[in-house]
């Protein structure tokens, strides 16, 4: 005779339950504008989940004008390579294209490998700094064209600014970052923000987004002085 055992089956549908809950929850990011391989305040980009976990990283960041700028790489937390993005060098917009890297290295890129381009909106777009088109897609959220478009809407520069698709949903904010407690809150410097990605939204193509959004929206940038 079989037995059934529903303390284990409890247990089962419990952690269903709770990897489902996981998926529908925004997944929340703090962004520090500081390479995670520097000790002098290097410029670049350490992204940290919502446990403190390294998820994302740009060390190779400069400053200098697009023609000699040279490519941005996005990694994971674990210094692989996820994507690419270089600037459009000529382009009556300021224009950066994002292509999946390789371990190999930059190689030759075609259009036909370019995953989006996000480019500065007009003056007359007073409420959006930059739009971004997808290529190669044809999905419900694509326009006439089948490109995939996505817009930012605020201010980026302020660290208040929300990502949305080509139907007006908000897919990603941008925040300042809080810390201490709720009657105690202390908003730290624009060089740390929060990230917050929605659900089924591909959080490292959001982050390419950011690094673009730091380019395009661009500002002095000051070091990090360590005292001894």
């Amino acid at each position: 005779m079989s037995r059934i055992h529903p303390s284990n089956q409890r247990q089962d549908a419990a952690a269903a339950a709770a990897a489902s809950t996981a998926a529908a929850r925004a997944a929340v990011y703090t962004v520090w504008k500081r390479s995670s391989m520097g000790f002098q305040g290097t410029d670049g980009f350490s992204v940290y989940d919502h446990a403190g976990t390294l998820a994302f990283r740009v060390d190779n960041y400069s400053r200098r004008r697009k023609l000699f700028s040279g490519d941005l790489l996005l990694m994971d937390g674990h210094g692989s390579p996820l994507l690419a993005l270089t600037p459009q060098i000529i382009s009556m917009h300021d224009q950066w294209n994002c292509y999946r890297a390789s371990e190999e290295g930059q190689g030759k890129r075609t259009r036909s490998q370019q995953l989006f381009s996000m480019r500065k909106c007009s003056v007359m777009q007073s409420n959006h700094e930059a739009e971004v088109h997808m290529s190669g897609c044809t999905n419900a959220s694509s326009d006439r064209t089948g490109h995939v478009r996505f817009s930012i809407e605020g201010s980026f520069r302020r660290r208040s600014c929300k990502i949305r698709n080509s139907v007006g949903e908000e897919v990603a904010r941008i925040t300042r970052k809080k810390a201490g407690a709720a009657s105690l809150s202390l908003t730290l410097a624009e060089d740390v923000f929060s990230l917050e990605v929605q659900p089924n939204v591909d959080c490292a193509m959001i982050m390419a987004f950011v690094i673009a959004l730091d380019r395009i929206c661009w500002k002095p940038y000051t070091p990090m002085i360590c005292s001894s």
